[in-house]
């Protein structure tokens, strides 16, 4: 297997980047069946809503009798979370329709609309959450059952960092950058449960401020963490493309003993799955060497990436 061909943090800087930016190419070693990537996809969805949904009820229930500021911010942030499976859910759906010919590539890209969907929702949470921290900043209110705020952040802790394990992993699986991203905004829900947990603490020392305080850093944190996830979902829309999948798809190539040289190589993501083509150069003289080698080199970058779709090869050969 070639090595990655571009670098990411190391230490400290490196530990959350991968907490905060993972990302997908592992895919290529992954599902080679699109349905079975589609309804794996669905699968996660459906699970992780049911989570988050539940994990934000019990935030909300806690809210109408605490008054926390902090907490009402995060259930508003994990409410938003759990509504952003929906798009991305209907992304999967259309994902298996059959190209038709006004959508002569199919639906997939419906996937990465998605994507950018949630990037707006984490932003408006983002919005929402210091909107209501600087209001309870001028207008203070009391807080009550200080405990009961405290053990709502660890249960949103808990659910968003389960439902971010699930849906990071499954992402990856399929190399869906949408539900990575996800996965990203449920992380960054979890880490904000925690930060009312600080805040409820902070109450309790004597600090009522520390409570729309919290409040205010988390949508900040939020927003600081959005970046990585734009970047992502950018590329896709982008037609951007892991450098090291470029890389095992010419290894792939390099490989076959007619092949002198590989001139080019194009991927692109479409939704979860990979489109690409790629031109080479061989000694072959006839036509016939020519396309045998053009569906050997298709099947071989294939067999090396389980989730190419479409894989077109133009052979350079030196035909009499």
């Amino acid at each position: 297997m070639t090595q990655h061909s571009h670098s990411h943090p190391a230490g400290f800087k490196g530990f959350f980047y991968e907490i905060f930016v993972p990302h997908s190419h592992d895919a290529a070693d992954s599902i080679d069946d699109a349905m079975e990537a589609h309804s794996e996809g669905i699968r996660a969805l459906k699970i992780s809503l049911v989570l988050m949904l539940g994990t934000t009820v019990v935030q909300a229930v806690i809210v109408t009798f605490s008054g926390s500021v902090a907490l009402l911010a995060d259930t508003i942030h994990n409410l938003s979370d759990a509504l952003t499976a929906v798009p991305l859910w209907i992304a999967f759906v259309l994902s298996r329709r059959v190209a038709t010919r006004k959508y002569t590539y199919g639906f997939n890209r419906a996937e990465d609309l998605a994507g950018l969907f949630i990037v707006l929702m984490i932003a408006l949470s983002s919005i929402v959450a210091a909107y209501e921290a600087i209001d309870r900043m001028i207008n203070p209110r009391p807080m009550d059952n200080i405990g009961w705020v405290i053990a709502a952040g660890v249960i949103g802790f808990l659910g968003n960092e389960a439902v971010a394990v699930y849906r990071i992993r499954v992402g990856k699986k399929i190399g869906s950058a949408a539900l990575v991203a996800d996965g990203v905004h449920a992380r960054t829900d979890g880490f904000t449960s925690l930060a009312v947990v600080v805040g409820g603490i902070g109450v309790v020392l004597g600090f009522p401020l520390a409570d729309p305080i919290v409040g205010l850093l988390i949508s900040a944190m939020i927003a600081v963490l959005l970046i990585g996830t734009v970047r992502s979902v950018g590329r896709r829309l982008m037609d951007g493309i892991e450098p090291e999948l470029v890389d095992r798809a010419e290894h792939a190539l390099q490989h076959l003993a007619e092949v002198e040289s590989v001139e080019s190589v194009r991927l692109r993501w479409v939704g979860h799955r990979l489109h690409g083509d790629a031109l080479v150069r061989t000694s072959a003289t006839s036509l016939a060497e020519a396309d045998h080698l053009a569906e050997d080199a298709e099947a071989a970058v294939k067999k090396r990436m389980p989730n190419v779709d479409e894989m077109t090869v133009r052979v350079m050969a030196n035909v009499r």
